[in-house]
């Protein structure tokens, strides 16, 4: 039966999650589904997952660069929250166990030193309020079978976020230009990809001031502390058992994902 209402298709999601097994597409059932349908999958979604007790610990921003908006059919990012418990740090053991068909993307993460909320918030003030950058590599994952999603479904599923894996190395931002700041890709010491920082909305630091225009619009605010995934700079990279993935950054440094079972 067709899933009709925002908390049964996150009810849905939560136990996709939970019991690693696909669910279709909600847009099979209903191909008028849009972006804002997801997000009220999305809060919904969210409310169950605080429950459980995980607490949200920033946010990711996709579809920030234009070949995956085409691909997707839209002209703008979408956000989902970066829990607690799907944080891991540089050369940490990912285990594989733990999502249902994920892969990995190399990506700028800022760190917010200050408070930053929409609406009117500028690339300048953006800058102004970060801590700084780390190396960051995404894992996405998604509990929609085959990765047959539109945009409501993504939306739906918290943007397709799996995890996360940063460096540890807070790098200021002040005079850094972040759209030059270059990237390699490897697996198993074998170059897989390149990348830039302009991959992202031309300017990482531009998708922080979208992300926080965005969430002023519902009164949240980015706080302190909070990570903000600012999306892949190169198409994603599908894992297995025994992978090392590194990404190493200008300025920033490199971060490793080791692939468990």
């Amino acid at each position: 039966m067709p899933v009709t209402d925002a908390a049964a298709k996150a009810r849905a999601l939560y136990d996709a999650r939970r019991t690693r097994t696909p669910i279709p597409p909600f847009t099979d059932d209903d191909p008028t589904l849009g972006m804002a349908d997801g997000y009220a999958v999305q809060r919904e979604l969210i409310d169950l997952l605080l429950a459980d007790g995980d607490r949200i610990v920033g946010h990711k921003v996709g579809l920030t660069s234009e070949p995956m908006q085409k691909m997707i059919g839209v002209d703008s990012p979408d956000h989902g929250p970066v829990l607690a418990s799907t944080v891991y740090r540089d050369g940490d053991e990912v285990p594989l166990s733990r999502f249902i068909a994920p892969k990995v993307e190399a990506e700028i993460v800022f760190v917010l030193g200050e408070r930053l909320a929409g609406p009117g918030v500028t690339v300048t003030r953006a800058r102004a309020a970060l801590a700084g950058a780390v190396a960051g590599m995404e894992i996405v994952d998604s509990r929609i079978a085959d990765w047959r999603i539109k945009l409501a479904d993504t939306v739906a599923d918290l943007a397709s976020n799996g995890a996360v894996a940063t460096s540890s190395r807070i790098v200021p931002v002040t005079d850094l230009d972040t759209r030059m700041i270059g990237m390699t890709l490897t697996r198993n010491g074998e170059l897989v990809d390149t990348g830039a920082g302009a991959a992202a909305l031309g300017d990482p630091v531009a998708v922080v001031a979208w992300l926080a225009n965005i969430l002023g619009e519902n009164g949240v605010a980015l706080e302190p502390g909070h990570l903000v995934m600012t999306g892949a700079l190169h198409a994603a990279v599908p894992m297995t058992p025994g992978d090392v993935f590194r990404a190493e950054f200008d300025r920033l440094g490199p971060v490793t994902v080791r692939v468990g079972a």
